[in-house]
Parts: C-alpha cells; structure tokens; sequence
C-alpha cells in the first residue's frame, strides 16, 4: 500500500511537468507553423493528454474487459467536462470562440450521442456493443474531424500571436516529446498504483472504470489545461478538453473495438446521459452572461453536477 501511495506521488509530479513542458512546445509549435492555439490544442494537445486513455483501453481490450474500456472513456469524459473545464473556469473564466461554440461543442455532443446509439444497438445491430464495423464507422468520422481541423483551423493564426519564435526547433520538438513522455508515464503510474489499491478492496471493473482509472488517464487534461489559463492559452485549455473528449470517442473506442467487440452494460446509459447533460450545458453556457464564456458560478455547477454524480455512482 505505501509503495502504491509513493508511486502516485512520483506520477503526480511526472504530469505536472508534463503538462508544463507539453504546454510550452505546443505554443511555441503554434507560433512557428502560425497555427491558432485552438488547432494545436484540438489535435497535438488533446492527442497527447489522450494517450494514457489509449494505452489503458487498448491494454483492457486485450484482455476482454469491456466495462473497463467504457468506464475509462466515458468517465474519463464526464472528468473532462464536468471537472478539467470547471476547475479552468473557477481559476479564470473561459471566453470561447465562435467557432468553437457553434462546431467543436456540437460535435462533441453529437459523438456521444452516436456512440449511444451504437453501444445500444439502435441503428439495427443485433446485440447492444461496440462492433469492428461500428469501429470503422467511428474512424470515418474521426477522419472528417481531422479534415475539417486541417482545412478550417490548421491556418488560422491566432490575431495576437507574435511572428517571431521564443524557441529554436530543436528546443521545442523537444519540449513536446519530454511532455508527452511524462504525461504517459506519470498517468500509468497513477493509473495502475490506484487501481492495484482499489481491487485489492475488490472494487468492480465498472467502478474503477468510471472512477479512479477514469479520473488517472484525465490527470493530463487537467494539469495541462490548468498550466495553459494558468499562461492565457485559453484555447489551448478548452480545445484539449474537448479535442480529447472526440479523441477518446471517435479513436480510442474504435481502436478497442478492433482489437476485440466491446460488450455493452446498459447500465452505463446513465453515465453516457451524464456526458449529453453535460455537453448541453456547456451550450447553453456560452449564452448566459456575458455571451461565449464559461463563467465561475457556471463552474461550480459543473463541479457539483459531478460530485453528485460520483457520490451515486460510488454507493447507490
């Protein structure tokens, strides 16, 4: 148990410079290609702080855990939403582009409500899961979201980002690459450390999933996201969160889906409902107010909404 504790310590700071390191590269990347911060955060950022998801849900597939896998992505998710962009905007209120709000928040709302669909075989499939046709369906997709951050924000340069660049090539790439690694590392670490002490009190796949894995693979969400407001990279902080969130559904489901059919739990459509609920306020959100910004009375409704939801899910 201390060593598992020790282990998760080492972790935490591992992501913590990770995300600082990540942060940095990426906007000097930004800069240098004169991409918007929101494109890099929607594709390197996000593709980054979904890696630990990826390696645990690929790793559960192996093994046939398909409550893991849900639990890990919708929760991861849910972490995202409700907490990852809560605690951003009680730091520092979030104004959201245009953009963003009328294709990015639509899209990512509508990703769950297709992967509903298809976990609970309402478009015609014969059993409630997650098939390899229904995976390559999910790829499709995520190559479309691809195109479309290419064609419609890879050369949109943000109006305030200087020509210049604070960092030589090497420098950067090399601030990624370090960012990565300890994001990766440090999110196994927490991930598997947590869960080792969880299932030795014999806690379900499903619980694990939704909860301690979920919450251990958004670890780089949040930190970097944090470190990006934190630095005034607002559109880095929100478009890792929802650039993961897309990510985590329309990549890394189908991906786990190839390597073996998830079977569907439809217990986990209260979760999924949770993720719509969620993906509808932060809408909503953008129109309250001052228009397009995620203010902090808005945060802690988001950070409350998920208390509750995991106090329900932990003992009910």
């Amino acid at each position: 148990m201390l060593v598992a504790l020790l282990w998760i310590i080492l972790g935490f700071a591992l992501l913590i410079f990770g995300a600082d390191a990540l942060v940095k590269g990426a906007s000097a990347l930004a800069k240098r290609l004169k991409m918007s911060d929101l494109a890099i955060g929607l594709t390197i950022v996000a593709f980054g702080t979904s890696a630990p998801e990826l390696v645990v849900s690929s790793a559960a597939s192996l093994n046939q855990q398909s409550d893991l896998i849900l639990g890990n992505v919708i929760g991861s998710n849910n972490f995202n939403l409700f907490i990852t962009l809560g605690l951003v905007a009680l730091l520092k209120p979030i104004t959201v582009q245009k953009r963003m709000v009328w294709i990015e928040i639509p899209i990512s709302l509508g990703v769950v409500a297709i992967l509903f669909a298809l976990s609970n075989a309402l478009l015609g499939a014969e059993v409630a899961s997650v098939s390899r046709v229904d995976a390559l369906l999910l790829l499709v997709l995520f190559a479309g979201f691809m195109f479309y951050i290419y064609k419609g924000l890879a050369k949109e340069s943000s109006e305030d980002t200087p020509p210049e660049n604070i960092y030589s090539t090497t420098k950067m790439i090399s601030f990624m690459i370090l960012g990565l690694g300890g994001l990766v590392l440090g999110g196994h670490l927490v991930v598997t450390s947590a869960t080792d002490i969880a299932m030795s009190f014999g806690v379900s796949d499903k619980v694990i999933g939704l909860t301690i894995v979920a919450v251990g693979t958004s670890l780089p969400e949040l930190v970097t996201s944090v470190v990006a407001a934190l630095k005034n990279n607002a559109d880095i902080a929100i478009g890792n969160v929802i650039g993961s969130n897309i990510f985590n559904v329309l990549l890394i489901v189908p991906i786990s889906a190839l390597i073996h059919p998830i079977a569907y739990n439809s217990s986990f459509n209260l979760d999924i409902m949770m993720l719509l609920g969620g993906s509808i306020f932060l809408f909503i959100a953008m129109f309250t107010g001052k228009a397009k910004r995620l203010d902090r009375w808005e945060a802690l409704v988001l950070i409350f909404s998920f208390v509750g939801y995991t106090l329900y899910v932990l003992f009910l």
